[in-house]
């Protein structure tokens, strides 16, 4: 008996960073042990996640198992997204095209921007007094 092969890619959001397993199945999705509905409460996150499988058509076909880390749930949705997207295109290459348009491919590398030293904020500055 041959096993179904197993497509392995590794998606990245600001700190966060999602190992996606693609799998031959049903559609099933689990996040850290969890269901994408337990895991991802909010509706957004849960199409975020989604979007690659509508766009390519495959919504139901593939089982995904990932495991995400760091960063906050917004972070991790489209760490998630990145992920299943190179999955998708290791998968099949003719979906390259069809995601690059959509912008999933490239990877979101905004992130928060540091406090500088002698300053309250990344930005803000101190009021300036004349006197």
């Amino acid at each position: 008996m041959k096993a179904e092969p197993e497509f392995l890619a590794t998606g990245h959001r600001k700190t966060s960073s999602a190992r996606v397993r693609l799998r031959k199945g049903t559609g099933q999705m689990i996040v850290n042990k969890r269901t994408l509905e337990e895991y991802f409460g909010r509706k957004t996150s849960q199409m975020i996640v989604r979007q690659p499988f509508e766009l390519t058509d495959t919504m139901g076909k593939y089982d995904v198992r990932v495991n995400v880390c760091g960063g906050g749930l917004s972070g991790q949705a489209g760490a998630v997204r990145h992920g299943i997207t190179k999955a998708l295109i290791e998968l099949n290459p003719e979906f390259r095209s069809i995601l690059k348009k959509a912008g999933f491919i490239t990877r979101d590398a905004r992130s928060k921007e540091r406090k500088k030293y002698g300053q309250p904020g990344a930005r803000k500055r101190f009021q300036y007094s004349k006197r």
